[in-house]
């Protein structure tokens, strides 16, 4: 088991690769993460490591092609810190970004708290302590040179490959009442369309969203009312470069996009 003095080295070394974006191969032996826990517990460290506040979470691998392309085999939870928001139509730099993909994303603003409880938190519960629905676009990396092998204890402790996030407007739209399963975001970049689907994000948004509320209340954390959560991509990555512009439209439920640089 870490210790509190290795979490925290481990955490001082991911941080600082983030900061200088540069990249690793693995943790060394005594500060490597073995379980989801210790994962967590470095994971953790970062946020009160980090120049930002806590903006909201992030929820990787939640689509088969996710879980692929960083090879794990389930939802991984991450959190997205203030400092790495970048505004809807704003440029994204692509500085030190070796994963350099872009993600069309389902995120929810929550209204109400969340804290821990003994019985897990149903979709439906979870659904009602939502405030807003917004698009967005994450642009994950990770700080491992080769993240497809880092496995799953360091991915989690590298913050899940959080890297920036792209938050769009909240829908005008009655998006309680629509299937989000069957939604089909388009996504444009480089003049070509592809076209996401709501079910590709853990079989239904919200099922991935009441997953991340008990994912954190298996760690003892309270999902905050005004924390954004954004539920995984509803397309395979999509592979992006400096001069790009990603633009994903949800139809009736907004637009978002960022441009790379």
């Amino acid at each position: 088991m870490l210790d509190r003095d290795q979490i925290a080295a481990a955490a001082r070394v991911l941080v600082q690769h983030w900061r200088d974006g540069t990249k690793l191969d693995a943790l060394e032996p005594r500060l490597r993460p073995q379980s989801r826990a210790e994962g967590y517990a470095v994971q953790a460290a970062l946020e009160t490591s980090s120049p930002g506040t806590l903006f909201g979470w992030k929820i990787a691998a939640t689509s088969v092609s996710g879980q692929k392309h960083i090879n794990v085999t389930g939802p991984l939870a991450g959190r997205i810190m203030s400092d790495t928001v970048i505004a809807d139509g704003g440029t994204a730099s692509m500085k030190g970004n070796q994963m350099r993909v872009g993600e069309p994303e389902f995120a929810f603003r929550m209204g109400l708290d969340l804290p821990p409880r003994a019985t897990p938190y149903t979709v439906e519960e979870v659904l009602a302590a939502v405030d807003t629905f917004h698009p967005a676009i994450e642009i994950p990396d990770s700080r491992f040179a080769d993240f497809a092998r880092a496995g799953e204890a360091q991915l989690i402790a590298d913050n899940a490959c959080a890297h920036l996030f792209v938050l769009g407007g909240a829908t005008t739209a009655n998006w309680r009442a629509m299937d989000l399963v069957e939604e089909r975001p388009q996504i444009t970049l480089r003049g070509e369309r592809h076209v996401g689907h709501g079910k590709n994000v853990l079989g239904d948004p919200r099922a991935a969203l009441a997953w991340l509320a008990n994912e954190l209340r298996d760690l003892g954390l309270t999902l905050r009312a005004g924390q954004v959560v954004t539920t995984g991509t509803c397309h395979p990555p999509l592979p992006i470069q400096a001069g790009d512009h990603f633009a994903a439209d949800f139809g009736v439920l907004g637009k978002v996009s960022v441009g790379f640089a």
